[in-house]
């Protein structure tokens, strides 16, 4: 009877350290950004960020992001996109998403963050990946913008598009003169 209660223990306590272990892979996902100049992988922290998180992946699973552009780029600041095609309109989204600012995670150089407008609950789709250590700022700045992952490999790539000519287009400023897609954001599978 010991032995077969012995063996029941360790049998659920492996299956409890698998279970830990999958949870801890989920915590870590990871998606990669396919653009017009080069990959960039961004692993996303659900432990931190988790309705941050979710919204963005439920986008990348729908294929929202395949062949809009960065719309927006300040090479002193950042690069966004996720919501504007080449002619600069604006693809319809799903409703925003609560504010998870205040979560740990700071607008360091090469983190991900969520786009937003005044109101700190209005993000949606929209995302920008910050340039430089100074935009600690926005952790609390108005609200707060909520970080939700950062790029692990493709920050030549970040650079790359924070270079580029950008000018006034339809109507908004600091727009890449010559358009760079994000040809499609997928998941990368475990390995």
């Amino acid at each position: 009877m010991t032995n077969v209660l012995f063996g029941i223990t360790a049998f659920v306590g492996l299956g409890a350290l698998t279970m830990t272990a999958a949870n801890a892979a989920d915590d870590k996902p990871v998606v990669v950004l396919d653009t017009t100049l080069g990959p960039i992988t961004i692993e996303l922290d659900h432990a931190k960020a988790p309705i941050t998180v979710d919204n963005f992946l439920k986008y990348v699973d729908d294929g929202f992001y395949n062949n809009l552009i960065f719309h927006r780029v300040i090479s002193d600041f950042m690069i966004q996109g996720g919501g504007m095609n080449d002619q600069m309109q604006e693809k319809p989204t799903r409703p925003p998403i609560k504010n998870e600012s205040g979560n740990g995670l700071s607008n360091t150089r090469g983190t991900i963050a969520m786009a937003r407008t005044n109101n700190p609950n209005s993000a949606t789709a929209q995302f920008f990946i910050n340039l430089f250590d100074t935009n600690s700022r926005l952790d609390t700045f108005g609200g707060g913008y909520t970080v939700f992952g950062k790029v692990t490999s493709g920050m030549d790539v970040v650079d790359a598009i924070a270079k580029v000519q950008t000018g006034f287009k339809n109507g908004m400023d600091d727009v890449p003169l010559k358009p760079i897609y994000i040809k499609s954001a997928k998941r990368k599978a475990k390995s």
